[in-house]
């Protein structure tokens, strides 16, 4: 007989994540910075979050805006690897943080959790890919892009 478990749900998630605590998110100030050590995962609750790889320019283009239910710095926090973008808040954001040895403690606790955090990254990483691949330039035949959730 096989058991058949459920993945937890974005709610679920959310909840397993109990240490969470509110950060202040004034707009325009960075949540943190590419180039920077992890320290923890972002959960964006309320409001848009604006993710830029940084230049000398004064107007970086935009990468992605992140909205209600994302987690940011979930691969860093994972890898360890520094954070590849820069994240501030755009507008009335409300945002909570998991200290990264926390949530890894958590993960090493929680096995379907930790499955459903890999189903996440593989997620963001085949949304990465169909979004290169759908780029100007990249050779594709493509005409729309493919939205992945």
């Amino acid at each position: 007989m096989t058991d058949q478990v459920s993945e937890p749900s974005r709610p679920d998630l959310w909840l397993a994540l109990h240490s969470a605590s509110p950060v202040p998110a004034p707009k325009g100030k960075a949540l943190f910075r590419a180039g920077e050590p992890p320290t923890g995962i972002y959960l964006v609750e309320e409001g848009e979050v604006r993710l830029f790889l940084e230049t000398e320019a004064k107007s970086a283009p935009v990468f992605d805006v992140a909205g209600p239910g994302s987690i940011l710095g979930l691969s860093e926090a994972v890898t360890g690897g520094n954070y590849k973008l820069t994240a501030e808040p755009i507008t009335g954001a409300r945002i909570n943080f998991v200290e990264r040895e926390a949530f890894l403690r958590f993960l090493y606790n929680d096995h379907q959790l930790c499955l459903h955090i890999v189903r996440l990254l593989s997620a963001d990483l085949h949304s990465l890919y169909v979004r290169c691949r759908c780029a100007p330039g990249s050779g594709s035949h493509q005409g729309s892009s493919t939205t992945v959730n």
